[in-house]
């Protein structure tokens, strides 16, 4: 029989191919899946997090257990009360313009989804008009990540926090920033409301953001 356990297992150990048939028989069995979600997968999640940051696993772990999170997700979407996959809130997240870097920001994305977030993603090289008309588009928005993973792109994170810093809807949202060259000085220095320095932390800090 297999329940909340067997998923927690599944998603630490990223098993992406053996997830979805263990969720269904979960749910079979008449597991909760609201349970399902928080207790196997998003504690696994966080569980996978920790162990990243301890240095026990790497990026490849990570995104393996990502994958095998969003598998068993698919599952169980059509068994959750409506919007709890998106119940944290939305978040707008892309690279800066000029950089094409995504593994970090795929990453990220990953784990704010695995946190409970509807993440708008906007991929690498964007400029910072769209992260502006995202949130606009996007009513219920709370966070903006911005990347930049190379020191000549850094101006343009700047850039990017500056235009959203002048927004009137400014007060409703967080700006959170990241990336290899980024320091929680720069951060500060530009006026975002958050630096992490990985994903695991990211998606611990945002949900401590919109709390």
């Amino acid at each position: 029989m297999a329940g909340v356990q067997e998923v927690y297992d599944l998603v630490v150990k990223g098993k992406a191919k053996l997830i979805a048939a263990t969720v269904q028989e979960a749910l079979d069995d008449g597991c909760d899946p609201t349970a399902l979600l928080n207790d196997g997968m998003i504690a696994a999640m966080d569980e996978v997090g920790a162990k990243f940051k301890d240095g026990e696993i790497f990026v490849p772990e990570m995104l393996v257990a990502a994958r095998a999170m969003k598998k068993g997700v698919e599952v169980l979407k059509p068994h959750l009360a409506t919007g709890v996959a998106g119940a944290a809130g939305k978040v707008v997240i892309g690279t800066v313009a000029g950089d094409l870097h995504d593994i970090g920001k795929n990453l990220v994305a990953m784990m704010l989804e695995s946190a409970g977030f509807e993440v708008i993603d906007l991929g690498v090289d964007v400029p910072k008009e769209k992260f502006v008309e995202a949130v606009e588009q996007n009513p219920g928005t709370k966070i903006v990540c911005c990347s930049a993973l190379l020191t000549t792109t850094m101006p343009a994170l700047k850039d990017a926090v500056a235009l959203l810093n002048t927004q009137p809807f400014r007060s409703e949202i967080k700006v959170m920033v990241g990336g290899a060259p980024i320091t929680q000085e720069f951060a500060d220095e530009i006026g975002a409301d958050a630096y992490t320095e990985d994903a695991a932390s990211c998606a611990q800090r945002a949900k401590e953001l919109v709390a």
